[in-house]
Formats: C-alpha cells, sequence, structure tokens
C-alpha cells in the first residue's frame, strides 16, 4: 500500500519563492553572460538544490519538499536564458537597438509558460510510467536526500556550498585577474602557414568553460574535439590554400574570416540533422506518450487505478487551458508590438500575426514533446537546443517564403530586414517552449522521486518563468552596452575584441539572412548534412557493438562553429573529469572497493564544484559589464598595456594549470 511520507509537510512556501528569486537572479545573469560569450548555458537544478538547502536550513521547519520547490523555480528561470541563442540577433541586424524591456519579457514569459503548459500531458507517461534515465533530476533528488537526512542536520549541504565557493572563488579571481586587470590573458593563440595553408592552435582559459566541459564527460568532449580537428585541422587550411588573400591581410585574420564565412555553416549542418535525427527516433515514443496523456487529462482522471494521493495530482485541465489560452494571447500582443511600426497593410498585419502564433504554438507543442523526452534520455544539458532552434528559423524563413506573405516586403531593403527580424522573433518563441520543456521533466523527476506535490511544482516552474522573464532584459541591456556583440557594438570606439560572440545567434542570424536574400552558403550547409549522416551512422554502429565508444553528432558540430578557444577549453574541461574518475577508479580498486560507493561522494564533489566555477567567471563578468557601463571605458580596471600581452599569455597558463589541479586536489579524497 502506497504510503505518502511528505504529507503535511510545506513545499510552496512564500520564503522559498523569495529564495527561489534571488537564486534565479544569480543564476540568470551567469547564464545570459556564459551563453552570449560562448554559446552555452548550464543545469543550474543542483547549484540551486545545494544553496537552498544551506540558508533553508537556518529556518525552522524547512523541508526536502521546500527545498525542492526552490531548485524548481530556480532551474526553470535559469533554462530560459537560452532564449539568448536568438535574440540578440535582432541587435546584431540593427532592427533593435537594445532590448525592449516588455516585448523581450513578454516572448521569454509566453514562451516558456507554454513550455510549462505543453510537458504537463507528458508527466505521467514520460516520468512516472517511464523507465528513462533523467540523469539531472536523479542526481538532484539524490542531493536533497543527502543532505536533508544529514544526522546533524546540515553539515552535507554545507560541504557542498563550500565546494560551489571554492570553484566560484578561483574562477572569479582569475576572471578578475584576466578580464579586470589584465594581468593574465584569457586565451592563447599559435597561428602556422604551411605554404598558403593556415593552421591554429587555440587554448582557452576560461574556468566557466572548463566546468561546462566537465560536467559533459569526455564522450562529448572528444566529440567536441573531433569538430575543432574538422574545422581547424582540415576545413580552414583547405579553403585558406584555395581563397586568394589580399595582400596585408594577416593570417589570422584571413583564416578566422574563412571559417566565420564558410566552416561554420558546415557546424550548422551537421547540428541541424543532429537535432532532424533525434526527433525521428523519438517520434513513435513522443506521439504514444502524449495520446495517452492528453486522455488521461481528457476523462479529468488524476493516475490510474486506486492510486490517487497528491503526489499524482496535476495542475486541473481547465487551468491548463486558461493558462495556454492567455499565453496565446500574450504572444499575440507581443507579436503584434513587435509589428506595430512595420510598414504593412492591416490585412499582412493580422495575417502576419496569426502565422507566428500558430506556428509558435504548433510547432512549440511538437518540440516541447521532443525535448521533454530527450531530457529524460540524454539529460537537459546534452539535449540540442541550438540544433532545434537551427531547425526552427529555415523553416519558419522557408514558410514565409512559400506562402508569400513576406513578398511585399522583399521589394524593398527595409522591407527585407523586417522579414529577417520577423523569422528571428518567430524562433524566439520556439526556443524559449523548447529550453523550458527540457527542462521541466527533469524537474518533475526530480519531485517524484522526494514526494513533491506535482501542481505545486507546476506553480513554481510558472513563477521560475516569470522571474526569468523579468531578469534577461536588463541583463541583456547591461551586457550589450558594456561589451557590445560581435559586429554590433552600441558605441564608437568600444574594442571589438571585448564584444561577446552570441555564436549561435550570430549563426541563426546568418543563415535567415542568407534564406531571404537567396545567398545562403547552401553547399557548405549541404556537406555539414552529409558528414552528419556519416557519423550518425557511424554512432549507430557504435551503438551495436554496446560499449561506451560514442560518437555524439551534436557535439561534433557544436566544435566545428563554436570559437575554437571555446571547444579547446570544454575539451579541457573533459580531460580534467575522465582524469579525477580514473584517479577514483584507481583508488577503489587499491582499497578493495566498490568502485560506484566510492566515487558517489567525490563525483557529487566534482559537479558542484564545476557549478561554482561557472557562476564565479559568470558573476564577475556581468559585475565587470555594470562597472564598464557606468566609466564607459573598455577596460576601466586595466593595470597593464597591451605591451603586456605575450607575457601575460604565459603566466595566464601557469594560472589555469595551478587552478586545474586545486581542482583536482578538492575533488579527489584524501588517501
Amino acid at each position: 500500500m502506497y504510503h505518502d511520507n511528505g504529507a503535511g509537510l510545506p513545499e510552496l512556501t512564500l520564503r522559498g519563492m523569495v529564495l527561489g528569486a534571488l537564486i534565479t537572479v544569480v543564476f540568470t545573469a551567469s547564464n545570459v553572460y556564459l551563453g552570449l560569450k560562448v554559446g552555452l548555458t548550464f543545469s543550474s537544478a543542483i547549484p540551486a538544490a545545494v544553496i537552498s538547502m544551506a540558508v533553508l536550513r537556518l529556518f525552522s521547519g524547512a523541508n526536502i519538499l521546500e527545498n525542492n520547490m526552490v531548485q524548481t523555480q530556480a532551474s526553470a528561470a535559469g533554462t530560459l536564458s537560452a532564449i539568448i541563442f536568438i535574440l540578440p540577433g535582432l541587435v546584431m541586424m540593427g532592427h533593435w537597438h537594445g532590448f525592449p524591456f516588455w516585448q523581450t519579457l513578454g516572448i521569454c514569459a509566453a514562451g516558456g509558460m507554454l513550455g510549462v503548459m505543453f510537458s504537463i500531458p507528458l508527466r505521467r507517461v514520460m516520468v512516472v510510467q517511464s523507465d528513462l534515465p533523467y540523469p539531472e533530476g536523479v542526481a538532484a533528488a539524490e542531493i536533497l536526500r543527502v543532505g536533508s537526512a544529514d544526522a546533524d542536520g546540515g553539515e552535507e549541504s554545507r560541504r557542498g556550498l563550500r565546494d560551489i565557493l571554492f570553484g566560484g572563488a578561483l574562477s572569479a579571481g582569475f576572471s578578475l585577474v584576466a578580464g579586470g586587470f589584465k594581468v593574465f590573458a584569457e586565451n592563447m593563440n599559435l597561428w602556422f602557414s604551411a605554404g598558403a595553408s593556415v593552421l591554429r592552435l587555440p587554448v582557452g582559459f576560461s574556468l566557466a568553460l572548463v566546468g561546462a566541459g566537465y560536467m559533459i564527460g569526455i564522450v562529448s568532449g572528444i566529440a567536441i574535439l573531433i569538430g575543432l580537428v574538422i574545422a581547424w585541422g582540415v576545413a580552414v587550411p583547405y579553403l585558406t590554400a584555395v581563397t586568394p588573400r589580399d595582400a596585408g591581410t594577416a593570417i589570422s585574420a584571413f583564416a578566422s574570416g574563412i571559417w566565420s564565412g564558410q566552416v561554420r555553416f558546415m557546424g550548422a549542418g551537421m547540428i541541424g540533422v543532429a537535432a532532424v535525427w533525434t526527433l525521428a527516433r523519438l517520434f513513435k515514443p513522443m506521439v504514444d506518450g502524449v495520446k495517452v496523456s492528453l486522455s488521461t487529462l481528457a476523462r479529468g482522471q488524476q493516475g490510474s487505478g486506486e492510486r490517487t494521493d497528491r503526489t499524482d495530482h496535476d495542475m486541473p485541465p481547465a487551468w491548463i487551458i486558461a493558462i495556454s489560452l492567455a499565453m496565446i494571447a500574450l504572444l499575440a500582443t507581443v507579436f503584434a508590438s513587435f509589428l506595430s511600426e512595420a510598414p504593412v497593410s492591416p490585412a499582412l498585419f493580422i495575417g502576419l500575426i496569426a502565422y507566428a502564433v500558430a506556428f509558435a504554438f504548433i510547432f512549440g507543442f511538437l518540440v516541447a514533446a521532443a525535448c521533454g523526452y530527450m531530457a529524460g534520455l540524454i539529460g537537459s544539458s546534452s539535449s540540442p537546443i541550438s540544433g532545434i532552434g537551427i531547425v526552427a528559423v529555415i523553416l519558419v524563413s522557408l514558410l514565409l517564403l512559400a506562402s508569400g506573405a513576406v513578398d511585399p516586403l522583399l521589394a524593398t531593403p527595409q522591407g527585407g530586414k523586417l522579414a529577417i527580424a520577423i523569422a528571428l522573433f518567430v524562433t524566439a518563441a520556439i526556443i524559449a517552449v523548447a529550453a523550458i520543456a527540457n527542462d521541466n521533466l527533469q524537474d518533475l523527476k526530480t519531485g517524484q522521486l522526494v514526494g513533491a506535490t506535482p501542481w505545486r511544482q507546476q506553480v513554481a516552474l510558472l513563477v521560475g518563468c516569470a522571474v526569468g522573464a523579468a531578469i534577461i532584459p536588463p541583463v541583456l541591456n547591461l551586457l550589450y552596452n558594456a561589451y557590445g556583440f560581435t559586429g554590433a557594438l552600441p558605441r564608437a570606439g568600444m574594442d571589438a575584441a571585448q564584444a561577446l560572440a552570441a555564436p549561435q545567434a550570430t549563426l541563426m542570424t546568418a543563415i535567415a539572412t542568407g534564406i531571404f536574400t537567396r545567398e545562403l552558403n547552401w553547399t557548405m550547409l549541404v556537406i555539414g548534412v552529409a558528414l552528419g549522416i556519416v557519423l550518425i551512422v557511424a554512432d549507430w554502429l557504435l551503438e551495436r557493438r554496446g560499449g561506451t565508444a560514442r560518437l555524439p553528432v551534436l557535439a561534433v558540430g557544436i566544435g566545428i562553429y563554436l570559437p575554437p578557444t571555446v571547444s579547446m577549453a570544454l575539451f579541457v574541461g573533459a580531460v580534467l573529469g575522465w582524469l579525477i574518475d580514473g584517479g577514483l577508479r584507481r583508488r577503489a580498486a587499491a582499497l578493495g572497493q566498490d568502485f560506484d560507493d566510492y566515487a558517489e561522494r567525490p563525483r557529487q564533489r566534482g559537479i558542484l564544484v564545476a557549478s561554482g566555477l561557472i557562476v564565479g567567471e559568470s558573476l564577475v563578468g556581468v559585475l565587470l559589464a555594470a562597472v564598464i557601463g557606468f566609466t564607459g571605458k573598455d577596460a576601466p580596471l586595466a593595470l597593464v598595456t597591451g605591451a603586456f600581452e605575450g607575457i601575460g599569455q604565459w603566466l595566464g597558463l601557469l594560472a589555469f594549470l595551478l587552478i586545474l589541479w586545486s581542482v583536482a586536489r578538492r575533488v579527489l579524497p584524501a588517501r
């Protein structure tokens, strides 16, 4: 007989929601900065759970369910930061000159809350009745359990918080010395020429990326390295050899232009085909799950059989329908505001709004189901949100062209720019839906394992979306005004080298622009698709053989289109995790202990330290942005000049290696 151990415990409390909102501010700002700088975001569920346990234990009556609600709210808001994969494109192309608060908030909130609504019907079949592993959800539940079961009421959570602070202090200190004081270099690049070919050996010193690489693991790390080799060891050397170089152009600028203008599209094609392949593999189970869940909701039942306890109560169908309709109305309002100054006829104005809302709703639901299943299978951090965005922007653009709706706009350059902006804005809604659906089922799995009430978690998810949507616009404006984006600087005389790359936004803007101008580099896209298919077959064969060897195609594509210093730092982080794991394995064997039992706690510590590395650097980046914005100087804290750059590279490398050694010492248990 089922026994509800959590009955009567407070879950969705005011103090928990306030704490969740404060954690949301920190992790949302961190994720926005990291995403704009390197094109990656991180899962904030585990560090949010640790911080919640450390803080709430100071108050009477704190419990595991209340802590779970805090991490649920904070992780949803942090996940919504994936909107930066597309929105900066509107600034890069000149349609926006900053981020309008209400339009940005509206697209984030509407897309995110629709993602919550779309994922509710999937909970039973994909969480309760499924054997999907949900790696991050299970890990968060385990940390909540361990922290709540501590004999002295908090030693485990205090230790976890110290691990986060340790990583954060290392990362923040290095970032301040490198990015603020300019004593350390942030990367090192060695350029070589062999005849007309140009080669590049990059080393990135970003500790945030090391933390992200640590989390993705050695399999994905090797795949990213393969992508880096394909791009900079094969494609760029070949293309630089066959492309004439203007006299006086530095080889670094020449090769970087070849990579950004041609090779990155190969990575985009590979990421797109990886996303389509993932959707195809998951289509049947996804459809079956949606049918079962919608049937259950339609009957108004809560679960099956006799088990109708609070742990199986979703938000009522009437609420789901009402909130969904409200979000559709909000989407229509936001799209209308976006198009309010467009030089279009009333009929075209209404038609474009209807198209945008319909596409966002229908394609968003399909994406939500697919991303929810992918999150359960491979984890939220490994799901191809970038690939979903690439597929979405291509579909939105092609459908707009095929419908003929934008033909009147394409007659003028300004109208053509508006058509591109419409495609990007619609895609932004899709990415918000996909990102939240990708995260929500992980949170609901955590809730199932610790005995939470689903409908209360779903309310916490909505609150997280609202708070995150309010935080994202000012953080985006702060970072844009302080650093600018590649190809889009807000003020004359700014240092373009400090501009945030926003790689996904750059790529998706280039794709949409290429489609509407009919100048898209289809050759490189097709090469990427073809190469992606070859790698998919190779990965399938490796899967059939069994074992741990795999070749995740999405990670290979990421290695091609991310800046090389980013890809290398991710690889270094993955290698660091692999070396630590090897050390744990050897020590367990020497002690005669079971490896999984021996390594469980060090692995948790590794995740928390890695989370600290990400948060520390990201927060310093945001704080430096505030200082830059206040002073109006590109490097207001700089202690040295550019003449110090050569020595700074070697000092940065030395400090970077010492920090990696410190992390390994922190994670590995004492002998």
